[in-house]
């Protein structure tokens, strides 16, 4: 115990060089701009992922009312049948008319994060390289 309060105090006072303090302004400069990038995404995921399911409750329901109506009609003809069912298969479309262009979505607005948090990576390296080599480093063309 007197051995670890001795060597957190000794840290504590230690003041922080340049090239650490920059490197970690730029981290949260960083983390801050990720954070902002992932804003939504979590909800259109959950959006692409559930949809389904909603839908395929609507079929289930849709058809349960299907086969109750012929359980009172006693017959099982078109006319009674193709009605609820097309109704029950509207709502399976419109799950998959929500999830389908939800989950391009995110799977989109991923791809485009991870490419633009390269950018930032390389472009808060250069910031770094130019703070602490008083001069600029050479720019790749992307």
């Amino acid at each position: 115990g007197q051995i670890a309060v001795k060597d957190h105090s000794a840290l504590a006072r230690q003041q922080l060089d340049l090239n650490s303090w920059v490197a970690m302004s730029l981290e949260r400069a960083i983390d801050v701009i990720n954070n902002r990038l992932q804003t939504g995404l979590a909800f259109l995921a959950t959006v692409g992922s559930t949809a389904p399911f909603v839908g395929l409750f609507g079929t289930v329901w849709g058809i349960y009312h299907a086969l109750t109506a012929i359980g009172i009609a006693g017959q099982a003809s078109i006319d009674k049948v193709a009605g609820p069912v097309g109704e029950a298969l509207i709502m399976t479309a419109l799950g998959l008319a929500v999830a389908v262009p939800a989950v391009l979505g995110y799977n989109w607005l991923v791809r485009r994060n991870k490419v633009a948090m390269e950018h930032v990576r390389r472009f808060g390296g250069g910031v770094h390289m130019t703070l602490l080599g008083g001069g600029h480093t050479p720019h790749k063309a992307s």
